[in-house]
């Protein structure tokens, strides 16, 4: 085994052992102080009870002191842990939300609209990482027919994002998404006439896409969005969501790919158990 990697597992394994025990002394020391009217070992209690009691003051302090010593000397690993829990609350929210999450707007979807795994991504027109992203997402279409990707328009870096997802979705009603979309990142800094040449180049009605950019349905389309974006905890884009996965941020072509990967074989265990 190389060291060299082990061993950056090995200390956070010692703290999460650390606070567990931690944990234990807290509880122990919760029934030693007297603070409970029920023995621990009264009939019925759970038998971790009895041995939780065991734990001393003095044990507990020790411990104490360790965790907290080591968390003074590795400070990062805390936006890490909090990193990792919001990322197992949001995916514990998918299989609530999937219908929505992978349904598209019209025809807001890149890639084969028939594909056998879809890749859902939040985006902003005015977020430079998602722009970043559009050539990781048009590698992974290149690469993998059988790739859907849905985007949920979530615009909240600027008034320019929301009159250019508006532009993008009304496209959509028109089979116009997938170049608009494409156009609008290509274009830098958005402003109307910018928005207005990428329609109008895509060969979009454009009083069409006026009269349906404001319409009742895009609208509810955003807030959608939005609420779904909430109840993945996510807060801020580019955000993905495969298979149960969800990942922040530009993660890049390789990441994105072994999720695809994850979530086509889970998605063919599942059917072979049908």
């Amino acid at each position: 085994m190389n060291t060299a990697h082990s061993s950056r597992f090995f200390l956070p394994g010692l703290l999460l052992g650390a606070l567990i025990l931690l944990g234990l002394a807290a509880y122990a020391g919760f029934h030693v102080r007297g603070a409970s009217s029920k023995p621990a070992t009264q009939p019925g209690a759970p038998r971790e009870a009895a041995a939780l009691a065991d734990v001393s003051a003095a044990e507990r302090a020790r411990i104490e002191a360790v965790v907290r010593a080591y968390i003074l000397d590795h400070p990062e690993i805390l936006p890490e842990a909090m990193q990792r829990l919001e990322t197992k609350q949001a995916e514990g929210a998918v299989p609530q939300h999937r219908d929505a999450l992978v349904k598209a707007f019209g025809n807001a979807v890149l890639g084969n609209p028939n594909g056998d795994v879809t890749l859902m991504e939040f985006s902003d027109y005015a977020c430079g990482y998602c722009r970043k992203s559009v050539a990781d997402v048009d590698r992974l279409i290149a690469d993998d027919p059988k790739l859907r990707v849905v985007v949920r328009e979530i615009p909240i870096l600027s008034p320019a994002s929301e009159t250019a997802a508006r532009a993008a979705l009304a496209a959509a009603l028109q089979d116009k998404y997938g170049p608009v979309h494409k156009a609008l990142f290509d274009q830098g800094n958005l402003d109307q006439a910018k928005i207005s040449a990428v329609l109008t180049a895509a060969g979009a009605d454009m009083a069409k896409i006026n009269n349906d950019a404001n319409s009742a349905a895009v609208t509810k389309e955003l807030q959608s969005n939005m609420q779904l974006a909430q109840a993945l905890r996510v807060n801020g884009t580019p955000a993905w969501v495969v298979g149960d996965r969800v990942l922040a941020g530009a993660v890049g072509y390789d990441e994105l790919k072994r999720a695809i990967a994850d979530a086509r074989q889970a998605h063919a265990a599942t059917s072979a158990k049908k």
